[in-house]
């Protein structure tokens, strides 16, 4: 099957139907968790939960559109952060394809993979257009590093790789709860039911 044609049948009917409900769920829990100060986002289940269920473009897709949605509605603190959800979700969807979203501690491992991408991508964003400081919980731990004389970027990297893999292992393992609380009648409707 070509590249093309497993895109098409990636973007069903079931996959368009998923994603705006992927992204209401991507904006209402990372809004929550951003006014609770939390040092975790949450904001990446339903892209996960897309990219693992119709394969890792339309996770990209969903991760990316959520970003925008939300930073265009709710929050411009958001928008910026779109090339990291776009990665969250392709991630997910190759680390599913190669079997990692069959077992809980198998899904451990793809959070883990998700965080160091996330943390990486995030980390550049963070340094240019905040200069290492975000209005997320997080922060406080950047603020401290930057106190005591750490550079920016030696900072802001060793926050995102405390936090991050805390964050992707939690939301890939609500995403796995999620997916197996479905029928497995329903599953099979999504392109890529052999996922999981």
């Amino acid at each position: 099957m070509s590249f093309s044609e497993r895109l098409k049948e990636d973007f069903s009917t079931m996959t368009l139907v998923l994603i705006p409900v992927a992204i209401a769920i991507n904006v209402v829990i990372g809004q929550i968790v951003s006014l609770l100060k939390l040092p975790v986002y949450l904001d990446s289940i339903g892209t996960v939960l897309v990219g693992v269920l119709a394969g890792p473009w339309a996770g990209a897709l969903t991760g990316t559109l959520s970003n925008i949605v939300w930073g265009l509605t709710i929050d411009p603190n958001a928008f910026p952060w779109f090339p990291v959800a776009f990665f969250i979700g392709l991630t997910a969807g190759i680390c599913a394809r190669y079997g990692l979203f069959k077992t809980w501690w198998k899904v451990v491992i793809t959070g883990i993979i998700i965080a160091f991408v996330a943390a990486i991508i995030s980390a550049f964003i963070n340094v240019w257009l905040y200069g290492g400081i975000t209005a997320s919980g997080s922060s406080f731990l950047t603020a401290y590093l930057l106190a005591s004389g750490r550079g920016v970027i030696e900072s802001v990297l060793a926050t995102n790789f405390i936090f991050e893999p805390i964050d992707k292992v939690a939301t890939s393992l609500l995403a796995w709860f999620i997916i197996k609380g479905l029928s497995v009648r329903y599953i099979s409707r999504f392109p890529r039911a052999e996922n999981v």
